[in-house]
């Protein structure tokens, strides 16, 4: 063989070694891809369901609030009703016009 036959053979097995090298981070890399996938998968899962209850925590809240707001206006409104009747009959009682 010569040198030139050889050198070629040389590097033909230093290009399988390298292609080589290639195909197994390639399979490297599709193992580890599933993975990855089905762990952000995951996270995204989780995520979603920490929203959801933060959504309906929010909503509730809010519900709550307003109801609160609501039976205060309501009380409000008694109250003002019960003194302006109160200040009418004080005023007819001591008969002074309003």
């Amino acid at each position: 063989m010569g040198k030139e036959t050889e050198s070629y053979l040389n590097n033909s097995e230093d290009i399988k070694m390298h292609i080589n090298f290639i195909l197994e981070k390639i399979d490297r890399f599709t193992q580890q891809d599933p993975k990855t996938l089905e762990t952000g998968k995951t996270m995204f899962q989780e995520l979603s369901v920490k929203f959801e209850k933060h959504l309906i925590e929010i909503h509730t809240t809010d519900g709550e609030m307003a109801r609160r707001d609501q039976r205060a206006q309501a009380l409000n409104e008694e109250t003002s009703s019960f003194l302006q009747n109160t200040q009418s009959h004080m005023f007819k009682s001591c008969h002074i016009e309003p």
